[in-house]
């Protein structure tokens, strides 16, 4: 029996008639979950004032309801309110318990449905179950309180973490399936030749959890979007020196494609690599909103060329230089702005051929764009499970918040959007375990596009509609809509980075008219 079991048991014992005599200044105690807090003190330095406990009636009274209307189950639990407990009501227990760290959420709705009980998948096995559990235990419970502290700090993640992460495959799981797992141990003992698309969609859905986007794209987002050019396209010398370091934690890469002038435009791209008698490359140019730039030791760098575009591995050397980009999230992502001054990149450093980029880069694409779908839809759930709780548990205008037909409206929308995305994202992540790297190119870059667009359009509604159902509290950073304030913040990243929603809504129509039927018309 552990002392905190103990010291239940030990809880002295009384009625609420008792309670109900100490309900003035200086002699207040209060009634939370059958348990008695003693706050004749803690009054005093109460954030809401003294007020709250008098003037509303909470003295020496049931005070449960209030409470939660007000606070999060998680003030309960700090060590400091825990002091204040000095008793229990005779013949009750307390009802609400947090979860186990690592469990699945027993709200409707709050998990993908094939993670709901009763309910069936023709996607998932009994590995990705495994992974899926083991994934959320881990995020719990090594990742979570450091995401929140670095999203408040704007500190890069800790290094540890990510070697950790490194040291149990993590890293390269999180690149998808691969050559690069073979012969590799990985987390949750799954074996390299059975590692498909929806592991990784798993890992993906529950880094996510953690609710802070800032640190979500900080923890190696440059390694995911940043590194595929080089394991598909990298000569063996590059590989050598990049891939293991990275994927170790060791070093750190990104993508430096979007620039001031191009945007979602990659043939606008002015960054220009001039070639030399030796086969190096100088570089010039600049890069803007590059994601982990600040502390990327490669930069995977689309440049124009006398022959076309190349993409170049460039290291941080002499002439290259990053400076903090403040964006709408924290500075934990490393975003960063480039400059290129006459920087020497040896010929080993290109990934491919010069005259290639273009297609290097857009074959990237399809992942990338994949992977923030995965992001955004889970998160969009996360922040529905938030207002399904908040809207049981809020009274207004004499009634819960539950009883409003204009609420269960606002929230059967977000529900339905929410539940149609995974469904999408699920079926185009069987095609792409059904197709060759080379298919998914030519099929799904049209669907991946669609999907993304969409689903951040989802993302919007459920953003809108979270705020206007928490009230003040959805554009507070603390308190009980503090992750509804931090999606509502962050949410268009997904929106504008991997290509605009008009961009991509545009490109999935244009893919559709290429495969359009000469011989048959209306």
């Amino acid at each position: 029996m552990s002392a905190q079991t103990q010291a239940k048991k030990q809880l002295k014992e009384y009625t609420r008639d008792e309670v109900a005599k100490h309900n003035k200044k200086g002699d207040c105690w209060i009634i939370i979950d059958a348990q008695v807090y003693n706050v004749s003190k803690f009054v005093e330095l109460h954030p809401g004032g003294e007020s709250v406990f008098y003037d509303e009636d909470v003295a020496g009274q049931e005070a449960t309801e209030t409470f939660f209307g007000l606070h999060r189950h998680e003030v309960l639990l700090k060590p400091q309110y825990q002091r204040l407990i000095i008793g229990k009501i005779a013949g009750e227990e307390s009802k609400i318990k947090p979860l186990p760290l690592g469990s699945i959420s027993p709200v409707p709705y709050g998990e993908p449905t094939w993670l709901q009980p009763k309910f069936y998948t023709p996607y998932y096995n009994d590995s990705h179950r495994r992974l899926q559990r083991e994934v959320r235990a881990y995020v719990d419970t090594q990742i979570v309180d450091i995401a929140q502290a670095c999203e408040a700090n704007g500190k890069r993640p800790d290094l540890a973490l990510v070697k950790d992460m490194g040291a149990k495959g993590l890293n390269a799981m999180r690149m998808g399936p691969g050559k690069h797992l073979h012969g590799r141990k990985l987390f949750a003992d799954i074996k390299p030749e059975e590692f498909d698309y929806f592991h990784e969609l798993v890992i993906t859905q529950e880094l996510v959890r953690c609710a802070a986007r800032g640190f979500g794209d900080g923890l190696n987002g440059g390694m995911v979007i940043g590194l595929p050019p080089i394991l598909n396209f990298g000569s063996d010398e590059l590989k050598a020196e990049i891939v293991e370091p990275v994927l170790a934690g060791d070093k750190f890469i990104c993508l430096a494609v979007s620039e001031a002038f191009a945007g979602s435009d990659v043939m606008g791209t002015r960054t220009f690599a001039q070639k030399q008698d030796d086969g190096s490359y100088i570089v010039n140019g600049t890069k803007k909103w590059i994601t982990n730039g600040m502390f990327a030791d490669y930069f995977t760098t689309l440049a124009k060329t006398d022959d076309g575009f190349a993409v170049l591995c460039i290291p941080r050397t002499e002439g290259v230089e990053t400076k903090q980009i403040k964006t709408s999230y924290s500075t934990t992502a490393g975003t960063a702005y480039i400059t290129f001054d006459n920087v020497r990149v040896p010929a080993k450093y290109v990934v491919g051929e010069d005259g290639l980029g273009i297609q290097i880069v857009l074959s990237n694409f399809n992942h990338e764009r994949w992977v923030m779908c995965c992001s955004t839809i889970r998160s969009s759930r996360a922040v529905c499970e938030q207002v399904m709780l908040w809207i049981n548990q809020r009274k207004a205008f004499g009634k819960s918040l539950s009883s409003q037909a204009v609420v269960r409206q606002k929230l059967g929308a977000l529900l339905s959007q929410v539940e149609a995305a995974q469904a999408w994202l699920e079926v185009v992540t069987y095609q792409m375990c059904k197709m060759s790297y080379k298919e998914q190119s030519i099929h799904l870059a049209g669907q991946v596009a669609f999907l993304k667009a969409w689903s951040t359009r989802v993302s919007h509604e459920v953003a809108d509609s979270s705020v206007q159902i928490f009230g003040g509290r959805g554009i507070t950073k603390s308190g009980m809509g503090k992750f509804i304030e931090e999606f509502n913040r962050t949410y268009k990243f997904d929106a504008v980075l991997g290509g605009s929603e008009e961009v991509l809504s545009d490109l999935g129509v244009r893919q559709a008219l290429r495969f359009m039927p000469d011989n048959y018309k209306l």
